[in-house]
């Protein structure tokens, strides 16, 4: 066994090198020889949204200082960074460590378990840029991007796909079987996604409710951020959440690769 792939006690910095991008491009060919099965669900899925909630909701809604199909269009991209890179460090990538044995495979060239790791979670903040595009093309063909700071918004997804992949790399490293991810797709994401200010401005809610949800949700700042940039609505406190999901995002991508490490080695 390689050196640099015993177990180090403690939580410390991984060891990467430029192969990172080698595990990056075998996800993304993967990708690419299926890409019509992985393009039509995020084109779709905001359509049917913002037609249920623009024509059977909107009128329903006031009082939030701009049209509610706006409100919820902004919502839409960034569940989109959520959903696209969560569940790609979640189901995909248990897939391919004990389905497919992927990992194992890649693991024998010179390619260290930190580098596999890794590049998995790269692959999926590109997953979430890729799914939040679509989802930006929708919305501006409903007419529904006010700010040329959109374009702002990829690199936004990105940093936030990472924050999600890596949060859901560390569910990865302690799943015991696939059916494992049925509890935080509905205790964590469910929760998220109607709580986080994307239906509902989430100064509906209870202070206490507010105070937990910014303290602690990341789609709450990953919304922001995103409504903020396609509206052209950047504030003080808006800014503050790139603070948020780039300090959130180091601790659980070290964390992390080293929760996978120390499952893959044995």
């Amino acid at each position: 066994m390689k050196r640099r792939d015993k177990i180090a006690t403690g939580f410390r910095l991984p060891e990467l090198t430029y192969r990172v991008w080698k595990v990056w491009r075998r996800n993304f060919d993967v990708f690419m020889k299926t890409w019509k099965v992985n393009f039509f669900p995020p084109l779709l899925e905001p359509i049917f949204y913002l037609v249920a909630f623009g024509f059977g909701l909107a009128n329903f809604v006031s009082n939030i200082g701009l049209p509610y199909t706006q409100f919820v269009a902004s919502a839409l991209v960034a569940i989109s960074v959520m959903n696209s890179s969560f569940f790609e460090c979640t189901y995909g990538s248990f897939v391919r460590m004990y389905y497919q044995k992927t990992f194992d495979g890649i693991i024998a060239t010179p390619v260290s378990v930190e580098e596999v790791i890794a590049g998995e979670l790269l692959w999926g903040a590109t997953r979430s840029m890729i799914s939040s595009t679509i989802v930006l093309g929708v919305i501006a063909a409903f007419g529904l991007i006010s700010s040329p700071l959109f374009i702002l918004v990829l690199p936004i997804a990105f940093l936030g796909g990472l924050m999600f992949s890596s949060i859901g790399m560390c569910f990865t490293a302690i799943a015991p079987n696939i059916d494992f991810f049925n509890y935080p797709a509905f205790l964590f994401i469910t929760p998220m996604l109607l709580l986080s200010n994307t239906f509902f401005p989430l100064s509906y809610f209870p202070s206490a409710l507010q105070n937990f949800a910014i303290a602690v949700l990341p789609l709450v700042h990953q919304v922001s951020l995103t409504r903020g940039l396609v509206l052209g609505n950047i504030e003080p406190l808006t800014l503050l959440s790139i603070i948020w999901i780039g300090a959130v995002t180091l601790f659980f991508f070290i964390l992390s690769i080293n929760m996978m490490k120390r499952r893959l080695i044995k």
